[in-house]
């Protein structure tokens, strides 16, 4: 039988269970005991299980984009959506018995496309409406999820009602309440394999999410959590896990495995810690990786204190992947202990949909569709981000104007006399506003991400590293050597999304010059920039709180700061115009050189 949309929330709201009441300590999901057979002295007793683990699926449901309005596409032919990976769960529990396979994901689910949004803020879950998130993955029948640094955009109001539409545990053992540095939510969860005619196995899944909210939602944790280090808090649970009795012990990171980190020494923790976390704590036996948006089917790091070997896997994102662990274990003496472990990932490209998901949300789906379809003016001519990367074109422009615009608004008298600049990053080289009817979904292909906007101040010579910083993105290209933008950009792993362009000021990259002396005649009004010039600088929040390690912004004083998201704030401004015109914003103001000579 199908519920209608009402009914299955209607159903969700009865049967919600808040994870407030098990936030100071672990979750345990136990049986009855079961008494050790006595087993036979030669020949132990074997037995196997598999996790499946999910991470960054950032509320891809189906395999739909709704920037393009169009089934999702790549060039590597991938596919997204947790429709199309529950095939492949129920294949996999179909295949090793629905008793012998946990489902965990990494964290990063309620936020990243128009549908996330949507029942965040056109039809939010803080008024009664369920999460299509939280309906799929109850039907997946998850066992355990961490949090993701992406969980908090939206305010811990609409995380905390998220997680009590949930059916299973958000984990996050280094999200502590502030005030008591108490767990904020479940930091473990105990889950239980039946062994006919022997003890369960017990399996403790360990949650960790990253240090990296503290700095990218200041506005919604200050004063309320804080998030100290994956290694710091490993070592507290890991043990404990240990000393519940636990026979296999694995943790879901949202954390990559480099040892890396974007927001330089804003923070003491590591950002990207789970190999940290398998190298320096002794007990774990494997680690579901996340946040970076990145394929490892199956890696292996030596514990330094004990020689074990921690197996790890990540999934990619949006569901491109499912990672696989498998464990065999032998009873020795009455107790279960790993002999073997293997990891790989799984492309669910080649299945479809379930038909289960796919009737749960369909409806939700179509509310979304038509949202995004939405008209809110026209404009003149068409706006393509193609280039974006390499010129300053009129789309990166309109970006600009709607933050500049909207920081002047909101200036004290004191600080409405100084300068104001404005800088924003290419988000997507397909984004497109086409000559004639623009729809919200034009304008959220162009921003795609949930910031919001903040004015904060920088001397001359501040600007100039922020800048400096940014021209990294470029490959040094000598004088004399043919440009090909294919190879020109992204160098020193600096995506597009971490490249920031300015407006108000006008300036040159020279690539052909070394990191650090590659900005040339930088200047504000025609004059050159003086050191102790003082500018606001219209910027988001990611960035204004350390993302990308930016340098100076994140220390820098704040003169305005708003929660209003600046893709809303670009949709309201065509509202309110009626017409888009890049006649209104569009003005090169900084160019590519070659040794002085322009590229383009």
């Amino acid at each position: 039988m199908t519920h209608s949309p009402m009914n299955r929330r209607e159903f969700v709201k009865k049967s919600a269970v808040t994870g407030a009441a098990v936030a100071a300590a672990g979750t345990v999901a136990a049986g009855p005991a079961q008494a050790a057979e006595q087993e036979p002295a030669c020949k132990p007793r074997t037995w196997s299980f598999s996790v499946l683990g999910t991470t960054d699926l950032h509320s891809h449901v189906f395999d739909w984009d709704y920037y393009k309005d169009a089934p999702y596409t790549d060039k590597a032919g991938n596919s997204v959506g947790v429709a199309r990976v529950a095939t492949l769960i129920k294949q996999q529990r179909e295949a090793k018995g629905e008793d012998r396979v946990l489902l965990v994901d990494a964290g990063d689910i309620i936020q990243g496309t128009s549908l996330a949004y949507y029942f965040a803020r056109v039809d939010p879950i803080t008024g009664g409406t369920e999460h299509p998130m939280a309906a799929a993955m109850n039907h997946m029948r998850y066992d355990a999820a961490a949090l993701g640094n992406h969980e908090f955009n939206y305010g811990i109001d609409v995380l905390r009602k998220f997680e009590s539409q949930c059916r299973f545990p958000l984990l996050g053992a280094n999200a502590l309440d502030a005030k008591t540095l108490r767990p904020a939510f479940p930091p473990y969860t105990v889950k239980t394999i039946r062994v006919p005619h022997a003890p369960d196995i017990k399996v403790g899944i360990l949650g960790l999410t990253n240090p990296g909210i503290a700095l990218w939602d200041k506005d919604n944790v200050s004063g309320r959590m804080v998030f100290p280090g994956l290694v710091e808090q490993a070592k507290k649970y890991v043990p404990r896990l240990r000393a519940l009795g636990c026979d296999v012990v694995f943790l879901t990171d949202h954390s990559g495995l480099d040892g890396s980190s974007s927001y330089g020494d804003e923070l003491p923790y590591v950002e990207n810690a789970s190999n940290l976390v398998a190298e320096q704590v002794p007990g774990i036996d494997a680690i579901l990786v996340g946040h970076t948006h990145v394929e490892v089917p199956s890696y292996t790091v030596k514990n330094a204190e004990t020689g074990e070997d921690v197996l790890l896997s990540e999934p990619y994102c949006w569901g491109y992947r499912l990672s696989v662990f498998d464990f065999e274990l032998e009873l020795h003496h009455g107790q279960w202990k790993v002999t073997g472990k293997k990891a790989q990932t799984l492309n669910p490209n080649t299945v479809d949909e379930d038909p289960e998901i796919r009737k749960l949300l369909e409806a939700d789906h179509e509310l979304v569709v038509k949202y995004v379809n939405t008209a809110v003016g026209t404009c003149t001519a068409d706006l393509s981000a193609a280039d974006s990367c390499w010129r300053d074109v009129p789309i990166m422009d309109f970006i600009h104007k709607v933050q500049a615009d909207t920081v002047k608004a909101g200036l004290s008298t004191a600080d409405a006399a100084l300068p104001l600049i404005s800088v924003a990053a290419p988000f997507s080289r397909t984004a497109d506003i086409p000559q004639g009817s623009v729809t919200i979904k034009d304008i959220a292909g162009l921003y795609i991400y949930d910031n919001t906007l903040y004015g904060k101040k920088l001397t001359g010579a501040q600007l100039k590293d922020y800048l400096e910083y940014a021209a990294k993105y470029y490959h040094q290209v000598p004088a004399g050597t043919k440009v090909d933008t294919a190879t020109l950009t992204n160098a020193n792993n600096f995506w597009d999304y971490m490249y920031d362009t300015a407006a108000g000021v006008d300036y040159e990259i020279d690539i052909a010059q070394p990191e650090g002396s590659r900005i040339r005649n930088l200047t504000y009004g025609g004059a050159p920039v003086a050191d102790d010039q003082v500018f606001v600088v219209a910027v988001n929040n990611y960035r204004a709180n350390g993302g990308s390690g930016y340098p100076h912004i994140a220390s820098a004083d704040i003169a305005y700061s708003s929660t209003n998201e600046i893709r809303q704030l670009m949709i309201d401004y065509v509202t309110a115009k009626k017409t888009l015109d890049p006649a209104d914003f569009a003005v090169t103001n900084w160019k590519l050189t070659q040794d002085g000579t322009p590229v383009f």
